[in-house]
């Protein structure tokens, strides 16, 4: 779920990392060599913002949900505490700079999105939040709570982003999941605005990228035909999904779950992200009701049905709580071997 754990502490890009956004490969024709298209300049200025947030700001706390695994090609935490976003908004792709300077957010922006994404800059880092509508009822909360003052939920205002690495990860492992987003991003995607080249930062396909994608480029991403049959279920109506981003909870989950293939976790895991959803809470994960009833009730064996009843007291802010607990870090020692991941790409 979004926000799984605390955020590692960030590290420089590694060379192989730093050398590939330069150039980038389009899909091609069966038989025919990949074509290579020139990385976009970055020679114009940025546009810039200042915004001071209303409480305490945990840029890593708010952000990292963002992060599908440690080498995403959308997402980076440097080393200097500078968090970088690459991203396709209503008006065309863009990056994004924030960093905290005291107790202001400083923050940058390149590409036709430059202007939207420094307009959306406060909802993203989560000035649309209310944490005071949550009470803790429970110690273990409380305590991570005040441990934790600059949790804030963020709200992207982007749906298809959120969505279709949630249907990628859906019954697999994480790591298989973080592989297949890779791929199809840094291949299928486009090099982001500015100066992103030592980064290595992409932005996702549009829509019509998605859908061009061949079958057997989603094979050699390891990705099954029930998930991305999903996905291009998904992007076919992408302006529909992306008006869910606006509606509340109940009508935003419907809208998702029109389509063959999201269910309630899948939808669950994008509006926590796209909506700042406080009471999204993820139904149907293999691990986070045993989290939640170990650190309830100390039953690690809790089903959904369990869960969702310990979280009766936290009733529409069931997300921040599970936020709460899974900070905490008191979840229960691992019984089994992990999941050992799938591969089809030799099948």
């Amino acid at each position: 779920m979004a926000g799984r754990f605390a955020p590692r502490s960030a590290r420089a890009a590694l060379p192989h990392q730093a050398a590939a956004p330069a150039v980038r490969e389009t899909a091609p024709s069966q038989g025919t060599p990949p074509l290579r298209e020139a990385a976009p300049a970055h020679d114009t200025p940025p546009l810039t913002r200042e915004w001071t947030p209303p409480g305490p700001l945990d840029l890593r706390l708010v952000l990292g949900p963002l992060r599908r695994g440690p080498a995403d090609p959308t997402f980076r935490m440097v080393a200097d505490g500078t968090f970088w976003r690459a991203t396709r908004t209503p008006e065309g792709p863009g990056t994004l700079r924030v960093a905290a300077c005291g107790d202001r957010i400083e923050a940058a922006a390149w590409g036709p999105g430059a202007d939207w994404l420094l307009t959306g800059l406060p909802a993203l880092l989560g000035a649309d939040d209310d944490p005071d509508a949550f009470v803790p009822r429970h110690r273990l909360l409380a305590l991570t709570r005040h441990r934790r003052p600059g949790l804030r939920l963020l709200r992207t205002g982007l749906v298809m982003e959120s969505l279709i690495p949630s249907i990628l990860e859906q019954t697999v492992t994480t790591d298989e999941a973080y592989r297949a987003w890779r791929h199809l991003v840094r291949r299928f995607g486009t090099p982001a605005p500015g100066p992103t080249a030592d980064l290595g930062l992409h932005v996702m396909p549009d829509p019509r990228g998605w859908a061009m994608i061949p079958s057997w480029e989603w094979h050699r991403a390891n990705v099954d035909a029930k998930r991305s049959s999903t996905i291009l279920r998904a992007v076919r109506v992408a302006r529909r999904l992306e008006e869910a981003a606006t509606m509340n909870l109940p009508e935003a989950l419907t809208r998702l779950e029109l389509i063959p293939g999201i269910g309630p976790w899948t939808s669950a895991e994008t509006l926590q992200r796209s909506n700042g959803a406080p009471d999204a809470v993820t139904v149907g994960d293999l691990h986070l009701p045993g989290i939640v009833g170990h650190a309830l009730a100390d039953h690690r064996d809790a089903d959904d049905e369990e869960m969702l009843a310990l979280l009766t007291p936290y009733e529409g802010q069931r997300h921040r709580a599970t936020r709460l607990i899974l900070l905490s870090g008191h979840t229960p020692k691992r019984r089994a071997p992990r999941m050992t991941p799938g591969n089809i790409v030799n099948l």
